[in-house]
């Protein structure tokens, strides 16, 4: 039963051939087996899973259910729920609980679905292997000593492990896509202010996105429906038509026109292994009758140095309001107030926080504003340009997700440049607002491997369909991974 579709779920329950109070017990159960070795989970709700899923069954007893109606959903630990902790993978917050839930979790909430918990993340969403995180990494389910990806790691690792169907997490420079694909589901990043970020703790406003995080294409555009409920409490939020996202799955995609990212494919770090799997997932978009050509993005490459000025800038920004005076760590050790200050920050964030923040406050400083942020800008606006001339030519285009599969957990930190780099084909979309999607693509080393398709601004559905028709061609999406072998690999 926790490896079927949303759709396959809401009919069981729908049809009461299970009640939602059942289905959550069952995956209750299934992460209170496994998560200790995968370590997903920051926390696990279980009262508040059940008191969820009793009202899900009543909603459905009196026909007022919808599609999530009682299906289970776990948040990625950096969105607000209310009475709950909300750490953000930092010791930081260990002890917060939040006084208001997320737009994203309160829309969640609104149409019935069930949360299980809060997933594990890199602290603050700085990394890309959630290795960074104060409660420990995460493991991948297809091999326990290898990481999940970052910073979505958990919420990716929770679907691959069918802790839940369904999942959200957020990307800054890749962190669903990337996740995703080293895990074999599907993540998508929807377009800037698509999703409401209100109840999101900020790392990088300009560049954070919400967004769904399934199994399939079908299921994420299933949740996006919900995540995308209008909001007014979010400056950023685009407030764009509402669309149901579901409508044109099943649309053929013949005499699409897809641009093939010559200069991701040509990357001299892409692992042959991987790209051998993604020309067949060129070859069978063709099947369908997709026309494939080639496409440059000349600035692509500037767009790692771009974004680790802008992202750690922001953050810089964005986390001077962890002082230890309002909320979060406060540290025992403070006989004056320039001692608050410093102490609760060197005790409550990790390494890779104070690195980034450290760069952002320099880049930022009088002295080099317009030598490094000033020109990143620039850059950016370069970037977008690449890819509004190559939306002329194409409907979407196609890339790697990552350059290889997951490695070692126990390397994930230990060269800081290696990890940035695992970003490669992920960030300028996340410096370009447009939204990407990144689905399961064979294998390689034993490994998921993941294809990233990336559309102009506000076309989730196209990217969508598209997803749908390859997933409905392949299998690799149906793939599970044997956590009995993972749970072997002890902790």
């Amino acid at each position: 039963m926790n490896n079927q579709s949303i759709s396959q779920l809401s009919a069981l329950l729908a049809h009461k051939e299970i009640s939602a109070v059942e289905l959550t017990k069952s995956y209750l159960s299934h992460i209170n087996q496994y998560n200790n070795d995968i370590n997903a989970m920051i926390t696990v709700s279980d009262d508040i899973a059940l008191q969820q899923a009793k009202h899900a069954d009543d909603l459905i007893a009196k026909g007022k259910h919808t599609t999530l109606t009682g299906i289970p959903i776990i948040h990625k630990d950096i969105f607000c729920t209310e009475g709950l902790r909300t750490s953000c993978g930092s010791k930081m917050l260990d002890a917060f609980i939040s006084p208001y839930d997320a737009h994203i979790v309160a829309a969640c909430r609104s149409v019935g679905s069930v949360m299980l918990g809060k997933a594990n993340m890199d602290e603050f969403a700085m990394g890309s292997a959630n290795a960074t995180s104060f409660y420990g990494p995460c493991h991948n389910p297809w091999s326990y000593g290898k990481h999940p990806g970052g910073s979505s790691g958990g919420s990716a690792a929770a679907v691959a492990a069918n802790f839940a169907p369904i999942a959200t997490g957020s990307d800054t420079g890749g962190s669903i896509r990337q996740p995703a694909a080293m895990c074999g589901i599907t993540g998508l990043k929807p377009t800037y202010g698509l999703v409401s970020r209100y109840g999101m703790i900020a790392f990088a406003s300009s560049l954070d996105q919400a967004g769904p995080m399934a199994r399939s294409a079908e299921d994420c555009a299933i949740l996006l429906n919900t995540l995308t409920q209008p909001c007014h409490r979010d400056s950023t939020f685009a407030h764009h038509r509402q669309e149901d996202y579901t409508q044109a799955l099943n649309q053929p995609i013949k005499g699409l026109k897809i641009g093939l990212v010559t200069n991701a494919f040509e990357h001299e770090g892409l692992d042959p292994k991987v790209l051998e799997q993604l020309m067949k997932s060129i070859d069978t978009l063709k099947s369908l009758g997709a026309e494939v050509s080639e496409v440059s993005l000349p600035n692509q490459h500037h767009s790692v140095a771009c974004y680790y000025i802008i992202a750690p800038a922001e953050a810089s920004s964005n986390l001077a309001r962890f002082d230890g005076v309002r909320y979060g760590h406060r540290s025992e050790q403070t006989p004056d107030l320039e001692s608050l200050y410093i102490n609760s920050r060197s005790e409550g964030f990790g390494e890779e926080v104070k690195r980034r923040i450290m760069a952002g406050t320099y880049v930022l400083s009088s002295g080099f504003y317009d030598a490094y942020y000033t020109k990143a800008q620039k850059i950016r606006h370069l970037i977008i340009d690449d890819y509004e001339s190559a939306f002329q030519k194409v409907d979407l285009l196609i890339s790697p997700t990552a350059p290889s599969v997951s490695e070692n957990i126990e390397e994930a930190n230990k060269d800081p440049i290696k990890a940035y780099l695992s970003d490669i084909f992920t960030i300028s979309t996340n410096m370009a607002g447009l939204p990407g999607i990144s689905v399961p693509a064979g294998f390689a080393h034993g490994l998921p491997v993941g294809l990233q398709i990336t559309a102009p601004l506000f076309h989730e559905s196209k990217l969508l369909q598209v997803a749908h028709q390859f997933q409905q061609a392949t299998d690799w999406h149906q793939h599970t991974a044997d956590l009995s072998q993972c749970k072997q690999g002890g902790a």
